[in-house]
């Protein structure tokens, strides 16, 4: 017979296979078990659709009356889009619902727990929860900290170089690791590069993976509103915002690219805290940077990202005129370093991939 944690595993399985596709809303996985028996299994598919314990329970049917249900996160106590899933396992007579971690919206937080006990069901949190915690780590962070999950993302070769003297880039890394990079932008709500890397590489910045993927919102950073002509961040192949400062160019910009979305920031630069501050207020959990070493260089500046992803190719170049990953002026001291751990060391093809995730200040 399996183990809680088995059963929760099985229903964080699921609750990761969705991973990116279930935005603003968390991924969850729930399983409904009885006498050591599967009778239901379900996951969130989209925003505004039903809930992973809906499906499980459809599944489950009559039988559900004094099963266990396990349940990635708190289930919701509010009227949202869907009904609330806690009354809907009271409706269904459960008899003990297993969680693995509270969820952080203030409209749950806790609320549906305290329901499922009011109710005279059992209830038990904080199984596996640093995993469930970790599915779920982007809508975490707009929740508690009520800004975007920021992941920076560069390919470079062993000596920390992006690119050449004259800007060549293609291909530092293998097609092994650029197919997982659309892995990760298919799980990012956005993705932000600044204009000179518009300008330099004409990206589509699209997901583009054998199995198809979701395109997340183009954001480019174009303080001046300069961008113009025949370039594929400017088409209609995916949700395209353009940040900028700039007031005079705003209204002619908008009629020759009504598809685009500009968001004007005051002032007459951009200022990285500002501009992440107004993407969650447009509801945008996740962003993956892949600009160039300056805009990398003013999240770390201004201390406002949250992870890197690094790709490191088995290549030297050399040269200090050869691009850096991050650009700008450095510290004076090393003690003025910005800390990260590692998270994780993977070998992708012939590349690594390394996680590191910022340390918080002490």
């Amino acid at each position: 017979m399996k183990t809680k944690e088995e059963w929760m595993a099985l229903a964080l399985d699921l609750a990761e296979a969705t991973n990116g596709q279930t935005s603003p809303n968390p991924s969850v996985g729930a399983v409904v078990v009885k006498n050591g028996i599967l009778l239901g299994v379900g996951t969130h598919l989209h925003a505004g659709e039903a809930h992973a314990e809906v499906h499980a329970l459809e599944q489950a049917k009559e039988k559900a009356e004094g099963a266990d249900i396990y349940v990635t996160l708190e289930p919701c106590a509010h009227f949202g889009k869907t009904p609330p899933c806690a009354e809907l396992i009271i409706q269904r007579k459960l008899k003990k619902v297993y969680i693995g971690c509270v969820d952080p919206n203030p409209k749950v937080a806790g609320k549906g727990i305290q329901l499922l006990r009011d109710a005279g069901i059992e209830v038990e949190v904080g199984i596996l929860e640093e995993r469930a915690r970790n599915v779920n780590q982007k809508f975490f962070h707009y929740m508690s900290k009520k800004l975007p999950y920021v992941t920076l993302k560069a390919a470079m070769t062993l000596d920390g170089k992006t690119a050449t003297s004259t800007g060549d880039s293609k291909w530092i890394t293998s097609e092994e690791a650029r197919v997982d990079v659309h892995r990760e932008r298919h799980s990012h709500d956005a993705i932000l590069v600044g204009k000179n890397t518009v300008l330099l590489d004409n990206p589509s910045l699209t997901t583009r993976l054998p199995q198809g993927g979701k395109n997340p919102i183009r954001i480019i950073l174009d303080s001046k509103l300069s961008l113009t002509g025949e370039l594929n961040i400017l088409d209609k192949s995916a949700p395209t915002w353009i940040v900028t400062s700039e007031t005079s160019r705003v209204e002619a910009f908008r009629k020759n690219y009504p598809h685009i979305k500009v968001i004007h920031m005051p002032g007459d630069k951009l200022v990285i805290r500002d501009v992440l501050e107004r993407l969650y207020e447009e509801g945008v959990q996740s962003i993956y940077v892949e600009g160039g070493g300056t805009v990398h260089a003013s999240f770390l500046q201004a201390k406002l990202f949250d992870q890197c992803h690094w790709y490191i190719a088995p290549k030297l170049l050399g040269g200090v005129d050869a691009r850096s990953v991050v650009g700008g002026i450095s510290p004076q001291w090393m003690s003025e370093a910005t800390y990260v751990c590692i998270d994780s060391v993977e070998k992708i093809g012939p590349d690594i991939k390394i996680i590191a995730k910022r340390k918080e200040e002490a």
